[in-house]
């Protein structure tokens, strides 16, 4: 068949040889290399950067750090970040003062000791009265009376690893469960906490107590909660209830102590009006309220985990 009058011819593919020898180039060839650019003063900053890698990249960097505009980007950058946790520490100290919640949290390890006595045996301590310096209480480590979030808040991360425990014992453990306790016990807290702030502004009650402070008197409650879930898993429902009436009355004692310093004291500024007689009468309710509440809620939140 002939091909040629189809308009094409097969062809043998050839192989590429070079040039001769020795015939002269017409061309520079530069599959091999970039032509060879004289070095100039202003291409140091753009094209080094990523230069030659021995001497671990100094001459790189040095050239980064003496480039204007990246001292530029970088000083302009860390302004951003600056503005950023300014503005975050300002919303942030809307809702929550962080010097405040550092207060709560300046303990140490004899204070602890101190207060973990003091709250299962209050009855032999004399001296309720919170110290100042220069009108400013002193931090819990240095008075035991001051109160703290540190303990409150171990013992309910505590009391939920005790309840998640004694319910693996009894065959009862689910997270489901465990999670209803925990979260249970946390709500129980805030109702407190919101009843307690409430009673004080309808009654239109003065006093130095802050959120923590209310925060702080009722998560006291879990010491006692821990020892009377440990009692009723070593010694039964009996000493479960020993521990349950020891550890109640402990904290009532204490909640009435405690906050008698910090609510009834306080008359000199409810002295005048036509309500200065019933101020005092109103506060003593709202002491022994709070400290009859507390019982209620460690059989509430400890009496499922005994059986």
């Amino acid at each position: 068949m002939d091909l040629s009058h189809h308009g094409h011819r097969a062809t043998k593919p050839r192989a590429r040889t070079g040039p001769p020898a020795g015939d002269p180039m017409l061309f520079d060839d530069t599959s091999s290399g970039g032509p060879q650019v004289p070095n100039q003063g202003y291409y140091n900053s753009a094209y080094n950067i990523c230069g030659p890698s021995g001497g671990g990249g100094g001459p790189a960097m040095n050239n980064l750090f003496a480039d204007p505009m990246a001292n530029a980007a970088m000083m302009y950058g860390s302004s951003i970040a600056d503005k950023g946790k300014d503005i975050v520490n300002k919303e942030l100290s809307r809702f929550v003062s962080v010097n405040k919640l550092k207060y709560f949290f300046a303990v140490d390890t004899k204070y602890v000791i101190k207060k973990l006595v003091l709250l299962m045996f209050p009855y032999t301590h004399q001296d309720w009265e919170v110290r100042y310096h220069r009108d400013t209480p002193l931090p819990p480590r240095h008075d035991v009376n001051a109160p703290d979030l540190y303990i409150p808040s171990m013992a309910f991360i505590t009391y939920i690893l005790l309840a998640g425990m004694a319910l693996g014992i009894q065959k009862r453990f689910s997270p489901e469960v465990l999670g209803l306790c925990a979260s249970t016990a946390l709500v129980w807290m805030v109702i407190e906490v919101l009843a307690m702030l409430l009673s004080l502004y309808l009654l239109t009650v003065h006093s130095d107590l802050s959120t923590f402070d209310l925060i702080a008197y009722s998560g006291y409650k879990y010491v006692g909660m821990i020892f009377t879930v440990l009692c009723g898993l070593l010694f039964g429902s009996d000493g479960y209830f020993v521990a349950l009436a020891w550890s109640s009355c402990a904290l009532m004692f204490f909640i009435v102590r405690s906050l008698k310093m910090k609510i009834l004291s306080s008359l000199s500024s409810d002295s005048m009006g036509a309500g200065a007689s019933a101020k005092p009468r109103f506060r003593l309710y709202i002491t022994m309220a709070t400290a009859i509440f507390q019982p209620v809620i460690i059989y509430w939140l400890t009496s499922h985990l005994i059986r």
